[in-house]
């Protein structure tokens, strides 16, 4: 994580500032380099108390804010004074007519848009820092390592959207192949319904030429050959019988007539 600095009061800000404002900053400077932020703070509020519109009192309490807010990152802490930290830096960067302000300023603008990987942003906080104070080698070298990281940034971003195109075509394929199974499936089913109804209807047809068959052979008698024979033999029979009685009969009678005329007179 890049850290900041604070900044200590030149000999030309002297002259424009007051006694208490200068105790104040320099009480809250050698607390900050003992790493003691919040009794910093206290001490550069205090200043500003005593200077209400002194630069290094505002720049170094953004400065011990944003140590805090490292600090509570850190430790999870939701009250983050990092976020005041930065909105004061961003309005000296802006109003703060000492160029040497604006550019710590910007150098401290840029490393927390480092440290939340916003690599864009800090090149231009640094490009902004640099501009204001060219000599400035630990802002030059930030710029570098953001501008590393800004190339490594884009190159994994550009792996992602290729992979990502590749597993949107691997999932329009696969959904491709689903809607050919399910189509397979369907004409399978459509083509097995139609075997089914084949089947049904060459069962109707075998049935059709059955009941043709027997209606043929109602009409052609109303009855089966076997039994067409047997009536014919019985109507024979009785022929015959018949025919058998008449001879009888008529025997008979040529009988009768040959005793009459045998009879004498």
């Amino acid at each position: 994580m890049l850290a900041a600095c604070v900044a200590a009061m030149p000999a030309h800000a002297q002259d424009n500032s007051t006694k208490k404002e200068r105790n104040y900053i320099r009480n809250g400077n050698k607390l900050f380099n003992e790493k003691r932020y919040a009794e910093a703070e206290v001490e550069y509020k205090k200043a500003l108390e005593a200077n209400s519109s002194s630069p290094m009192a505002l720049f170094n309490l953004a400065t011990a804010l944003l140590m805090q807010g490292n600090a509570a990152a850190k430790a999870n802490d939701k009250n983050d004074p990092a976020q005041e930290a930065e909105k004061l830096l961003q309005n000296i960067a802006k109003q703060m007519p000492d160029k040497n302000i604006q550019a710590m300023a910007y150098h401290d603008l840029g490393n927390l848009a480092y440290n939340r990987e916003d690599y864009a942003q800090a090149i231009e906080h640094y490009k902004n820092s640099l501009r204001r104070n060219p000599d400035d080698d630990q802002t030059r070298e930030n710029l570098r390592l953001a501008q590393l990281k800004k190339q490594q940034q884009d190159k994994n971003n550009q792996n992602q959207d290729q992979n990502k195109d590749q597993n949107k075509d691997q999932d329009k394929d696969k959904n491709k192949d689903q809607d050919q199974d399910k189509n397979k499936d369907k004409n399978k089913d459509q083509n097995k319904d139609k075997d089914q109804n084949k089947d049904q209807n060459k069962d109707k047809d075998q049935n059709k030429d059955q009941n043709k068959d027997q209606n043929k052979g109602q009409q052609q008698g109303g009855m089966s050959e076997q039994s067409m024979e047997q009536i014919l033999k019985t109507m024979q029979d009785k022929e015959n019988a018949t025919q058998q009685r008449v001879q009888a009969v008529q025997g008979q009678q040529q009988e009768r007539e040959r005793r009459a005329t045998s009879r004498k007179w």
